[in-house]
């Protein structure tokens, strides 16, 4: 069955209208087909985030249709590169062929929303999914306000996805589970660098996000109930932003590492959050997700969710086996702290492994470096 443009419902709608959500209604949308966009919120949409935008994540954005010379007059920063830090070593490497951007997460949003509505995506903003009902005649959803039928139903409503529950989808792994509390700061960057402190209590992620405010992602095993608490953490972070002003309110999230077994049914797919994650830690969410939309609306072009099935597992791949390398570091300062002095003293063994991470360089790089290969090895034992 062709999908047509001009139906009395949508092709596809897609539950929730967060960045997954968004990037998914554009790709698809871009495809000539017919998308409506449901989320119990209303713009600006806000969450727990690092807000730094990798090359990958920008090729993806681009891939989307977005003119990334437009990020260079609103509100964000560019990203050189990724530098590691501990108490004692400090590693670094630049992005070896284009810059990263720091960006407010409401301002993304506020970009992927104004981009879909220029492709003719229709919002039902504050529309609280109720009940989901499957039938022969497609998915039938409830709402608060309305019910909407779909030939596609997409769920992009995130790790606790009704979606998924109402397709029989939710059958999963959970590899890690951690807690998030992202934080802005009123200070100028210091840095053009993405810096990662890492302790024995978890990693801090500084992303720049203006020329006045960064951005501090704190990520760890134990919730710690404020900002404050969980910079206490990092000593050299916190004197550097001893007595800044803080900039909006702190937001707390959990990060899964979790691989689900099915993402697509007949007519139903996942996408973002919702379809499984990984740790935060590798900074890959939102590059993920693009991703996956380009690959889900090739399979809604092409009548076949068992397409976006098979892509979707192939792009999962890569990020997840960097999740579980870069938490075998958080769970071994032993291993951590080894690495660290490696990275400092060969300042390429860290070049290349973020050539890996960003999909510039093949994984077989790993095995030059006795270390890592060790690593490796513990990990997939």
């Amino acid at each position: 069955m062709s999908l047509s443009r001009f139906t009395s419902q949508p092709d596809v709608l897609i539950v929730g209208a967060g960045p997954a959500g968004l990037a998914s209604a554009i790709a698809a949308a871009n495809q000539g087909i017919q998308v409506e966009v449901i989320d119990a919120r209303k713009p600006p949409i806000d969450k727990a985030c690092g807000e730094g935008l990798l090359p990958a994540s920008l090729e993806s954005l681009a891939a989307l249709g977005f003119d990334l010379r437009d990020l260079l007059h609103i509100e964000s920063y560019p990203l050189r590169g990724i530098r590691f830090l501990n108490d004692k070593n400090i590693a670094e490497a630049a992005f070896p062929l284009n810059s990263g951007r720091g960006i407010r997460r409401t301002v993304l949003h506020e970009l992927l929303v104004d981009q879909a509505e220029s492709l003719g995506v229709r919002f039902h903003w504050e529309n609280a999914v109720r009940a989901i009902e499957l039938s022969r005649q497609g998915p039938l959803i409830r709402t608060n306000r309305q019910t909407l039928t779909t030939r596609y139903l997409i769920g992009a409503d995130g790790h606790q996805s009704r979606v998924s529950a109402a397709a029989g989808l939710n059958a999963a792994t959970t590899h890690s589970r951690r807690i998030g509390l992202s934080q802005h700061y009123a200070i100028a960057p210091w840095t053009n660098f993405v810096e990662i402190y890492w302790s024995d209590h978890g990693q801090a992620y500084v992303t720049p996000t203006s020329s006045n405010e960064v951005c501090v992602a704190y990520v760890a095993n134990q919730r710690s109930s404020t900002p404050a608490e969980a910079l206490s953490q990092f000593p050299i972070l916190q004197h550097r932003l001893a007595n800044t002003p803080l900039s909006g309110a702190a937001r707390g999230s959990i990060t899964l590492g979790r691989t689900l077994h099915t993402v697509a049914t007949e007519n139903i797919a996942l996408i973002g959050d919702a379809s499984g994650s990984v740790d935060a830690i590798t900074g890959e969410g939102l590059a993920l997700c693009f991703r996956q939309a380009a690959a889900l609306a090739t399979a809604l072009r092409n009548d076949d969710l068992t397409l976006y099935q098979q892509t979707h597992r192939h792009i999962q791949r890569l990020p997840s086996l960097m999740s579980r390398a870069l938490l075998l570091l958080d769970r071994s300062p032993r291993l951590r702290n080894q690495l660290f002095r490696a990275f400092e003293r060969r300042p390429l063994l860290f070049q290349q492994l973020l050539q890996i991470h960003i999909r510039q360089s093949p994984l077989r790089v790993f095995g030059t470096d006795g270390l890592l290969a060790a690593g490796l090895q513990m990990l997939t034992s």
